[in-house]
């Protein structure tokens, strides 16, 4: 594939604009999979915490096919996507004003991979992510579109042309993240596995490092180093190493087995990842292995990727809540919820917001020393998506609708 380059000064415009709109993104929206950091936290944020179809809802807008990739909300702007077809191949991409609910534009687009998924699962089930300047959507097929906010297209990508070996008959789930102008993402399986960098700007790939060949259904996450650069860490059932994003360089290696399908969380420096329970981990600059600050067998999550909020952390274990103490790891409480939970847990204030699967939601308020079921709601529909929290509002799709849950005020 040729990818075209555009002129310089046109290039350095976008670059500086780009910027300008990564950090409003950063500071306000919600523009990856579990939101700023990928910590699932938006903690100046405050949300209803009871809801109906009478009652704090917004808005709510058709989509086209299936999805359970998370929402994304984006300088005024939430997206999703979708796919539709008796095999999944038709794969959309929406936009709808955050405010009104209407829809901006969509774009369609035939799948080029594998459309086989598991029935609980479909081919949009990996989350978007935008840089503040264009939206990258990854499906199950291997299918990689970037768009401007506008819905242009910007470029595209049949990564299984390049892989094909690289799906399974269950379906592909790793969202993509954004680092120093890299699109990071993992396309790890049984018969293939890479992970790769990929240039924002014209989609070429800067770097590819060859992975574990073990399905894998987590996600990349971002830390920061000692001097605040960014660092990108790739889960496995190998083990957790960290990149530079420009290079792919390895920086360190943590080589016991990690969980491969709820995600790590990380807050500076140290990355909080599922490992038999869960192990804090910070890379030490002078060292090839990081330092292991405290681990804990009391905080294995099951499906649900863990949240960080603040000085703490919440792990879902089947319908079991449990908060920790992010310096020890030390649990503070724990509360039975009802359900099962493939829907990662999201916090707006001191609420905590989790969804689980026949689409009940229920509102946790942390007390400090323990935790109170507060309210909820039920849309009447089944909700598998993380939800997306901006503008103290919640956003979550099904497969037939994506609503905004907000202050009847409004």
């Amino acid at each position: 594939m040729q990818f075209k380059y555009k002129n310089l000064l046109v290039h350095i415009s976008s670059l500086l604009l780009g910027c300008l709109l990564t950090t409003n993104a950063i500071s306000g929206d919600w523009a990856q999979f579990r939101g700023p950091g990928g910590s699932g936290a938006a903690t100046s944020e405050h949300c209803p915490i009871s809801w109906s179809n009478s009652e704090n809802l917004a808005w709510q807008a058709d989509l086209p096919g299936r999805g359970i990739s998370s929402p994304i909300v984006v300088a005024g702007r939430v997206l999703i996507t979708a796919c539709s077809g008796i095999r999944q191949d038709r794969l959309h991409v929406l936009c709808f004003d955050q405010r009104s609910g209407k829809q901006l534009w969509e774009r369609q687009f035939w799948a080029t991979g594998r459309t086989q998924t598991h029935q609980k699962i479909n081919t949009a089930a990996p989350t978007p992510v935008s840089d503040g300047q264009s939206v990258y959507a990854l499906f199950s097929t291997n299918d990689l579109f970037a768009l401007d906010l506008d819905g242009n297209l910007l470029w595209l990508r049949g990564l299984s042309e390049e892989y094909p070996n690289a799906n399974n008959s269950l379906g592909m789930a790793s969202s993509p993240i954004v680092a120093d102008g890299s699109l990071v993402v993992m396309l790890e399986t049984d018969s293939q596995a890479v992970a790769l960098g990929i240039d924002c700007q014209s989609g070429a790939t800067r770097w590819e490092l060859d992975r574990p060949r073990i399905a894998n259904w987590s996600s990349p996450t971002l830390l920061r180093g000692s001097e605040g650069q960014a660092i990108i860490a790739l889960q496995s059932s190998r083990g957790l190493s960290a990149h530079d994003p420009k290079t792919g360089t390895q920086l360190w290696n943590f080589d016991r087995g990690c969980d491969t399908r709820p995600t790590g969380v990380s807050s500076g420096e140290v990355a909080y990842v599922p490992s038999n329970g869960l192990v804090a981990l910070r890379g030490n600059g002078l060292s090839a292995t990081p330092d292991v600050l405290w681990e804990s067998n009391r905080l294995q999550p099951s499906t649900a990727s863990p949240l960080l909020s603040g000085d703490r952390l919440y792990v879902i274990n089947r319908s079991i809540l449990k908060c920790a103490d992010t310096a020890t790891g030390k649990v503070v409480w724990q509360l039975r919820i009802d359900g099962d939970f493939t829907s990662s847990p999201v916090a707006a204030g001191n609420h905590i917001y989790v969804f689980n699967e026949a689409g009940v939601g229920q509102v946790i308020e942390d007390e400090g020393d323990r935790g109170r079921v507060v309210g909820g709601g039920d849309l009447k529909e089944i909700f598998i998506c993380t939800p997306a929290i901006a503008d103290d509002a919640i956003f979550i799709r099904s497969d037939q609708h994506l609503f905004k849950i907000a202050a009847s005020s409004e």
